[in-house]
């Protein structure tokens, strides 16, 4: 995308969300599209996203019950998202691969879906079932320069 577009954080994200869906194969119906640029929207500024052990963070998840449990489970899986798809270099640094933070991500957001007493349930299942998806689209908004001062790190660097 060449073009330089203006409007409110959200509007830009959907942008960018729904260009890179449609260059990199793997468009989005627009219930996945909208959590993918929720997502986005709410880690823009996240200063710790690559400092957090998602492992010791779905851990602690285990531990609790409910909503809070759920919450804790869709923190994991987003922030898994964005590192698989923004930062896959942090994953070579800690000595494993883009697919630990991808299944440790998804698996976040299938017990979610199985848990079954969201009202969520069914949107978390179909994430769970396109995580890969998500990253794919991730990786291509990656490569457009302009996210670069939204996000909290240089994804060049990462």
């Amino acid at each position: 995308m060449g073009t330089f577009r203006q409007g409110a954080p959200a509007e830009l994200w959907q942008a960018l969300v729904h260009d890179a869906g449609e260059r990199a194969g793997c468009a989005l119906d627009e219930s996945r599209e909208s959590y993918l640029v929720f997502v986005l929207l709410r880690h823009q500024r996240d200063g710790q996203l690559l400092g957090r052990t998602q492992a010791l963070d779905w851990l602690h998840a285990q531990s609790l019950a409910g909503s809070p449990r759920e919450e804790a489970l869709r923190d994991v899986g987003d922030r898994c998202l964005l590192i698989a798809g923004l930062y896959p270099a942090l994953a070579e640094r800690r000595r494993v691969t883009v697919d630990y933070f991808t299944e440790l991500g998804r698996g976040a957001y299938l017990s979610i879906a199985e848990a079954g007493r969201s009202a969520y349930a069914a949107l978390f299942s179909q994430l769970a079932a396109s995580y890969a998806d998500l990253v794919c689209i991730l990786r291509a908004v990656r490569v457009d320069a302009r996210l670069l001062p939204v996000m909290p790190m240089d994804p060049r660097r990462h």
